[in-house]
């Protein structure tokens, strides 16, 4: 078969046209990277940090520089962990901790640590036994939210280095033993009580105190109307002396023939059947006090 039948038709120069055509498109393809809005790129040159590719559209030089590191930039959340530590009153409680955290600065986390999330659950470890062995029991199942922010701010101090930023640090839980439970329980039942007789006692000592003013208020009711009564008679007496200093002798005996009529007029009125028997000087009363009567009005 004659050679020309293996002839392609194309030239030597087409062809490295055509392969100098295929090279500038893969070099802009390797040159041109589109980043997700979840991610940050970190890119080396020669085995060494050269920038953080950010979310967009963003150029490298190709062939020198390539993408080492694809980074997620979202919040994450570390496994829940149990943490054993000691009060400063010698209370072993066991602390369920969650946090979450993302990170900012890419390139500080793929060069300075390894293990992420392993590096934070130690630190946090640490901080939750410092923090809790500064504290009594009371102390860390009441004022949960101190102990939480104290952890938060050390951790977020301690991490910072790492390119990470903590968005949350969640104490979950406090958990006692078996025995620390039963002597709280035991406490608390022993509170309840006492608050019970001192609340039974503040009850029969107000009792005590209204039934004491009851008596008093009683007591000033009576004594204002004795002094009502007493001003009255006083007012009566006033009335009938000076009667008497104007009129004479005949105005005392008006006065007490009145009161005997009065007294029979009380005893007639009496309920049920009586039978009653009067004086010879009663009768004597009435006709004095009708005389005189006689006597003022002429």
């Amino acid at each position: 078969m004659p050679s020309d039948a293996f002839d392609t038709g194309l030239s030597g120069a087409t062809i490295v046209l055509i392969l100098l055509a295929l090279f500038i498109i893969l070099t802009i393809y390797r040159g041109i990277r589109v980043v997700p809005q979840s991610e940050k790129w970190v890119v080396e040159r020669f085995g060494r940090l050269r920038s953080v590719l950010n979310p967009g559209l963003n150029i490298i030089v190709p062939w020198l520089d390539r993408v080492a590191h694809k980074v997620s930039v979202l919040e994450r959340q570390l496994p829940t962990a149990k943490q054993d530590a000691i009060t400063s009153d010698n209370v072993l409680v066991g602390a369920d901790i969650s946090v979450f955290y993302r990170i900012t600065e890419p390139e500080k986390t793929v060069y300075r640590i390894r293990d992420v999330d392993a590096a934070i659950g130690t630190t946090v470890a640490g901080i939750v036994r410092s923090e809790i062995g500064r504290m009594e029991l009371d102390q860390v199942q009441s004022n949960r939210s101190s102990l939480i922010g104290a952890v938060r701010a050390q951790l977020a101090d301690q991490v910072d280095d790492w390119g990470i930023e903590v968005t949350r640090a969640e104490i979950l839980d406090v958990n006692l033993d078996e025995a620390t439970r039963a002597a709280m329980l035991q406490q608390l039942n022993a509170e309840r009580a006492r608050r019970a007789q001192v609340m039974e006692a503040e009850g029969k000592k107000r009792s005590v105190e209204l039934q004491a003013d009851a008596e008093l208020y009683a007591a000033e009711q009576v004594a204002k109307a004795r002094r009502v009564q007493a001003d009255a008679e006083a007012y009566a007496t006033g009335v009938v002396a000076e009667a008497i200093s104007r009129n004479g002798i005949e105005a005392a005996q008006y006065q007490v023939a009145l009161k005997q009529v009065e007294a029979l007029t009380a005893l007639g009125n009496g309920s049920g059947k009586q039978t009653i028997v009067v004086p010879a000087a009663a009768l004597e009363a009435f006709g004095n006090a009708f005389q005189m009567l006689v006597k003022g009005r002429a």
